[in-house]
């Protein structure tokens, strides 16, 4: 089976070949560059214009935020692995703007965080960028703007989109190919309690501290408009498929509040990869859960005729638009949703190998608090007692493998993200494993996370929680490089 009905969101103006590299051309800071855009110089290969925008999020509802090229998501950027290619960023808001290359092993002066040493966009002006992408597999681009809790900057915009980074050995084993990225739109702040749908209370909380903080919660951003791509569920048209075929889907949570789980009833998903890196044991699974920054690439056998809904199994995110409408061939009526078995939990580890038993080099603990209502109206967050920033207490030793222990004392679930790196799962609340490549990873509430890290991507390195109301308030750090 061969692909044959490719379905993307990219605008085919902008998505140009680009030449090949020397051999052994690799991501580093002297291939990989910023400057001004020449005047008279030859077009760049890409074109990202950052603007304010309207969208129809339901039939007569539309949203004011900024995007990229005029949509949200943005175009989808198809690039090959080791091969250089220039992309201008033209800033049309009114504000500075970054570019995180989310997932990709780039230096710090290109890599998108203002933290690391990345200079801004500013305002109505535009900047010219030569990178050489790696690795492989399912990326993304968006804004980093630091928001500091005004809801219409930064990574609370639309200001999203897929990058596919190609190694030219893909097989091609599906006949059509979806994006799909799950957003929360419109948002305000609450002081209730934000429910998030991922909570699995029956999970081993080791980190739960004797003695919870019962101090009243500052304020939190909340959604009550979600949408799969930039439609609410039965906002816009059905994803169209045909029984017999197989359809890849890459999925995102480009959201800024909460971890999500989706699932679509009668179908399994089989997952091939996770933050774009390959499973050691690819599985089925009937619900994918993704934090903050996650992506999934998953098939998805079309063997189940019908109209059904692909979305959250939460059925309030589902009722506030967080799903899309599968329609085969030949079917109609009204869509069907079918909650998942009870016993249908997301498991990282499902999809890893037994572990090796491997010592790292050295340890570093990194443990995870709020201050209820320690900025102001808001949370702020601290990691190992104190908010960001950490002079050089976080260093890394090149060429050695560190174990970072991430330890949550909180009662939320954390997407952490760690910058410029990949690194491996090697245990998840105490079930080891192993072979698990990442670079975001949700550490659940009252929770602990091991991830070994090869620290061989000299330069300022960002680690931060992916909810941009924590990160922007104290829950980040920087690691340097001795």
């Amino acid at each position: 089976m061969m692909r044959r009905d490719l379905t993307t969101t990219a605008d085919a103006g902008l998505l140009q070949a680009v030449a090949a590299p020397p051999p052994g051309a690799a991501a580093s800071s002297d291939l990989c560059t910023v400057s001004e855009v020449p005047l008279n110089g030859p077009p760049a290969d890409y074109a990202l214009r950052v603007a304010p925008i309207a969208l129809e999020i339901t039939r007569g509802r539309f949203i004011s935020t900024i995007g990229y090229n005029d949509a949200s998501p943005g175009p989808v950027l198809r690039l090959r692995e080791g091969r250089p290619f220039t992309v201008d960023v033209i800033n049309d808001s009114d504000g500075p703007e970054l570019v995180h290359w989310h997932g990709m092993l780039l230096p710090p002066n290109v890599d998108g965080a203002e933290e690391e040493g990345t200079i801004p966009v500013p305002p109505h002006a535009r900047r010219r960028y030569r990178l050489v992408i790696r690795p492989s597999g399912t990326r993304w681009y968006h804004s980093h703007a630091v928001s500091m809790g005004e809801l219409h900057r930064g990574m609370y915009t639309g200001q999203y989109g897929f990058v596919i980074v190609d190694a030219g050995n893909d097989p091609g084993n599906y006949d059509q190919e979806l994006f799909l990225a799950l957003r929360e739109w419109d948002l305000f702040y609450t002081d209730r309690l934000v429910e998030r749908d991922d909570e699995q209370m029956s999970a081993p909380e080791p980190e739960r501290p004797a003695r919870l903080d019962t101090r009243p919660n500052g304020l939190e951003p909340i959604s009550r408009l979600l949408s799969i791509n930039d439609r609410a569920l039965h906002a816009g048209e059905p994803i169209r498929v045909r029984a017999g075929r197989r359809v890849l889907m890459h999925l995102l949570n480009a959201g800024v509040l909460a971890n999500r789980t989706i699932a679509l009833p009668g179908h399994e998903f089989h997952v091939l990869a996770l933050d774009g890196n390959p499973v050691p044991r690819p599985s089925p699974a009937k619900v994918l859960t993704l934090g903050p920054g996650e992506r999934i690439d998953a098939f998805v056998e079309m063997n189940h005729p019908g109209v059904w809904i692909l979305g959250a199994i939460d059925e309030a995110s589902r009722t506030a638009g967080l799903g899309v409408v599968i329609e085969y061939e030949h079917q109609r009526g009204q869509p069907v949703w079918i909650p998942p078995p009870a016993n249908a939990l997301w498991d990282y580890t499902a999809f890893g190998n037994p572990p090796t038993g491997r010592a790292p080099d050295c340890t570093i603990d990194l443990l995870f608090e709020k201050i209820p209502s320690g900025a102001g109206h808001l949370n702020a967050w601290t990691v190992n007692g104190k908010p960001y920033p950490h002079e050089r207490e976080f260093l890394l030793q090149r060429g050695r493998r560190h174990r970072l222990v991430f330890r949550n004392r909180t009662a939320d679930s954390h997407p952490l993200h760690l910058h410029r790196h990949s690194f491996e799962l090697v245990d998840a609340n105490g079930t080891a494993t192993s072979g698990i490549m990442k670079d975001t990873v949700i550490v659940p509430r009252y929770g602990r996370v091991s991830i070994d890290l090869q620290a061989d991507q000299p330069g300022d390195t960002l680690l931060h929680c992916q909810i941009p109301h924590r990160m922007d308030f104290g829950f980040k750090a920087l690691f340097r490089y001795t």
